[in-house]
């Protein structure tokens, strides 16, 4: 088993690592920029390095700087988390290339997937449906207006790295492209270094449906059932749960199946996402992969009763996991909610500011992820993600219930927060009777 590991994150997903590390016998060693020196995952850890400046392109997103803190601090591996560098496959080969473990899949499956025009092919060779769109990256925006005219309107440009709803755009008429493509190049390359986009036809109110897989790089891989992710504002997740409540459970054993042949094709291991569309007909279509742990990665760990983290890293570490020679059983009802430093009455603008006073909810059922304490001062330089609230019911609606009672509990005091949006949308008739999709809160916002 590892003795050290260097995480190349912040916030509450550098924390929820740490802790896993501890509870493994691990020490746990955090990266901070300058803006981080308070920050609980910096407090809590075993070691701490600074490595740089408060812009992510000067610490988190600067390679040389993590590289030389695991080495000083002599760690055996990098768990990347998610966001920042946890996709880059030159990251991971680097690392290899410096004799430090990389906590995830081969710098080669990440490439591979992560460039998602090749993960289009690699699926589509593995008999996965794919949305309809180009085979290549678009040249440049004359090129995408050749595409536009043969493929028609409306049509989707998206990053070809990354994730996480940057770099993407709705783009409904040949007008709108010359703008929409820059605007979808420049925030992909400042948030991933990477400008490339490519297009995929756009399909009008699918539901979102992933699946949390893992795999042994040898061909075999397990899932651990479905998450439904359909509530989205602007392409970014805000609840999501387990198992989907708008899917029947033969087109369940459809999308399940789909995701286990996708990642056995590739051999993938470690952790990771395979993600689908859903339309209204039934008709399943590959949307891309997740080559990482994910942030809703608790709602799975609550209805299988696995810690995804502690498994990733014991896989990484030995090449066994308990969790590759059992078939995860999904038990109950699972639901997360993302609390942001926004503030939904200024069209979510991000709200950066001093915590004056947290109370986190408890209970039965409950779980709250997060970096958050009084007097902790919320940076503007990185996501406005501040807790994640997860509950658990024997019912859906047991685990909705819980959530209203828990968000009313959750007190957050100093910045504005999404508790009252999300509160909003628990309450809503629609998401009671989970009668929804991608287009949900676009709808009830016009």
């Amino acid at each position: 088993m590892y003795k050290k590991i260097l995480i190349a994150a912040r916030g509450e997903i550098a924390l929820r690592i740490s802790r896993a590390c501890k509870e493994l016998g691990i020490k746990a060693v955090a990266i901070h920029s300058e803006a981080d020196r308070e920050s609980l995952h910096v407090k809590l850890a075993d070691e701490d390095v600074c490595i740089g400046g408060p812009l992510p392109v000067d610490s988190y997103l600067n390679i040389p700087s993590i590289i030389a803190a695991a080495e000083i601090t002599h760690a055996d591996a990098i768990h990347p988390a998610y966001g920042f560098l946890s996709e880059n496959p030159h990251f991971a080969e680097v690392c290899k290339s410096c004799n430090i473990d990389w906590i995830g899949p081969s710098h080669e499956i990440m490439n591979n997937m992560g460039d998602k025009a090749m993960a289009r092919t690699l699926m589509s060779e593995a008999g996965i449906p794919i949305i309809p769109g180009s085979d290549d990256l678009l040249d440049d925006e004359n090129h995408a207006l050749k595409l536009g005219r043969e493929m028609g309107y409306p049509l989707m440009i998206k990053a070809v790295a990354g994730g996480g709803g940057r770099g993407i755009r709705i783009v409904r008429d040949e007008g709108q492209m010359a703008e929409l493509f820059h605007s979808a190049s420049k925030e992909a390359e400042t948030a991933f270094g990477d400008g490339g986009l490519y297009i995929e036809k756009y399909l009008e109110n699918p539901r979102h449906i992933e699946v949390q897989i893992f795999g042994d790089g040898k061909g075999k891989t397990v899932h651990l059932g479905e998450r439904e992710c359909s509530i989205q504002r602007r392409h970014q997740k805000l609840i999501e749960e387990s198992p989907s409540p708008g899917i029947s459970d033969e087109l369940r054993k459809k999308i399940l199946g789909y995701a286990i042949k996708g990642a056995s094709y590739i051999k993938y291991e470690s952790l990771g996402t395979m993600e689908f569309l859903v339309t209204s007909e039934g008709d399943v279509y590959f949307l891309e992969m997740n080559t990482r742990v994910q942030v809703e990665h608790p709602v799975s760990e609550m209805v299988t009763g696995y810690d995804l983290i502690k498994e990733q890293i014991r896989l990484s570490s030995t090449g066994v996991s308990p969790m590759m020679d059992a078939s995860a059983t999904v038990k109950g009802h699972a639901m997360e909610c993302r609390i942001n430093a926004e503030d939904p009455e200024k069209n979510f603008k991000p709200s950066p500011g001093k915590i004056t006073f947290y109370h986190p909810p408890g209970g039965p059922g409950v779980r709250v992820d997060s970096h958050l304490y009084a007097g902790y001062v919320v940076p503007p330089f990185y996501d406005s993600l501040l807790a994640k609230v997860i509950t658990y019911g024997d019912t859906r609606e047991e685990a909705r219930l819980r959530m209203v009672r828990s968000l009313e509990e959750c007190v957050i005091e100093g910045v504005p927060t999404t508790i009252p949006f999300h509160l909003w949308i628990l309450g809503r008739k629609e998401f009671i009777e989970g009668d929804f999709d991608t287009s949900f809160i676009d709808r009830l916002q016009k």
